[in-house]
């Protein structure tokens, strides 16, 4: 069985790995700081691995917006972002820089997707949808096998929905200030809630209201793609527990019945966590670099 590399690039950490199948048989983790050293790190962990035990392919799946269509300019380069410092980085060919092997580049979140669809709670169905809410908030769509792709990628962290009532918060967001994003990531959270939110107990009323914004985006992604599992995951997302149950009885209000296949007894299993839990996104990873061998599903 091939190795594989992969590395998830995220707005806090990143990770590479190295993996045979579906088990990761050795990560490093290094922070997220700037474009030079973040992916000089990575870049140095990913030759020496190639030397040592060769690897088949690699995998990268970062945070965007990304550049992902191979016949324009500044194919695999970071556009326009949040993030300090990474607009216009050179992410695949940085990553890609010594090695002589298939690589294949995609978002953090559709990657994550492609891993719940190949070995997690997307097993069986044709399409998921992987909500991931952390340093920011992004979505990947998988459907059929294939990871959604067009003009650009989806980008459903700044879509701007309904708000809750009497819920004045302005946003975080330094684009859209109150899209999704600016409404639930985990810096648009430390605002919200005036510090840590671990800290801040589960009956706090404003859990209730963050509810709700992640409800909206279920419902919004249920209505567009009619995707058959729902995953939110990333750190707030699987941080917690609470919120699942809210967000789904939240869900079920708001739709009014109005879609057939979700209802009382199908929300949970529709709107559930990730199977693969906080390796998704580096299981991501090693599925890229799966398709960029050429492998079968």
């Amino acid at each position: 069985m091939a190795y594989l590399a992969g590395v998830e690039l995220g707005g806090t950490k990143s990770v590479a790995v190295l993996g045979r199948g579906n088990e990761i048989v050795d990560r490093i983790v290094v922070p997220t700081t700037t474009p030079r050293e973040t992916l000089q790190a990575l870049s140095a962990c990913l030759r020496a691995w190639r030397q040592e035990t060769p690897f088949a392919a690699l995998g990268i799946a970062s945070f965007g917006p990304l550049q992902l269509d191979p016949h324009r300019s500044g194919y695999g380069r970071m556009l326009r972002t949040p993030k300090q410092g990474w607009e216009g980085a050179s992410i695949a060919a940085a990553l890609t820089e010594g090695l002589d092997c298939p690589c294949e580049i995609d978002t953090d979140v559709n990657a994550a997707a492609l891993a719940e669809y190949l070995w997690g709670a997307g097993c069986g169905q044709c399409s998921l949808c992987y909500i991931t809410i952390g340093t920011g908030v992004g979505g990947g769509l998988v459907v059929n096998g294939k990871a959604v792709h067009g003009a650009l990628h989806p980008e459903i962290g700044h879509l701007r929905l309904r708000r809750a009532a009497g819920d004045s918060f302005a946003g975080a967001c330094p684009f859209h200030g109150d899209c999704i994003e600016g409404l639930i990531s985990a810096p648009a959270l430390s605002r919200r809630l005036d510090g840590d939110p671990a800290e801040v107990p589960d009956d706090d009323f404003r859990w209730q209201m963050i509810a709700c914004d992640i409800a909206e985006l279920a419902c919004a992604m249920l209505l567009t793609t009619s995707a058959q599992r729902i995953l939110i995951g990333g750190g707030v997302g699987l941080g917690r527990s609470n919120l699942l149950p809210l967000v789904r009885r939240t869900a079920l209000d708001r739709l009014s019945g109005y879609l057939p296949f979700f209802d009382e007894r199908t929300a949970e299993d529709i709107i559930r966590l990730p199977k693969l839990g906080s390796d998704a996104g580096p299981l991501g990873a090693i599925a890229l670099a799966r398709s960029a061998a050429g492998l079968p599903d």
